[in-house]
């Protein structure tokens, strides 16, 4: 069974409803969860935000959190988290904000991102360097990366 599978099943024996934020996935974790027939049950809504202004405008990101810490961050991946959770009816919300590359920095290499997790009690943030595995694998990486957490959350 997949993961997305799994998910959809743990939210549907829950009774939890799901959306998700995301940057560098470009939509990735909300089309995996909602290729599977019957996912509408469980998935409330994607927020797509590849912009800085995107995430200010449709999450609530603060663009002062933005100026200290950039868009590759816990802290912005917090707020995008709890900027899904707060515009939608979903119980869980995962947020994912990184570097999939070409590219990167010393500060922000290429493969970082950045992941919030959060329901309607709880908030959490993690972040993985995938390394500069290209972008594709980096996408897919931080894809199954994310429903991993929520699953968990489940």
């Amino acid at each position: 069974m997949s993961l997305a599978s799994q998910v959809l099943d743990n939210a549907k024996k829950d009774g939890k409803m799901i959306a998700t934020a995301e940057s560098c996935t470009g939509g990735m974790v909300a089309a995996a969860l909602t290729d599977i027939p019957g996912s509408s049950a469980v998935v409330d809504r994607g927020f797509i935000t590849y912009t800085n202004a995107a995430k200010v405008e449709m999450l609530g990101v603060s663009p002062d959190t933005l100026a200290a810490h950039g868009a590759v961050s816990p802290e912005v991946a917090r707020e995008m988290a709890q900027g899904a959770l707060a515009r939608s009816h979903a119980h869980l919300a995962v947020a994912i904000t990184g570097i999939a590359g070409p590219g990167g920095s010393e500060f922000k290499p290429e493969g970082r991102v950045c992941f919030g997790i959060a329901t309607r009690g709880d908030i959490r943030t993690d972040t993985v360097e995938f390394g500069a595995l290209g972008r594709d694998k980096v996408r897919a990486a931080a894809r199954d990366h994310a429903l991993r957490l929520l699953l968990d959350a489940l």
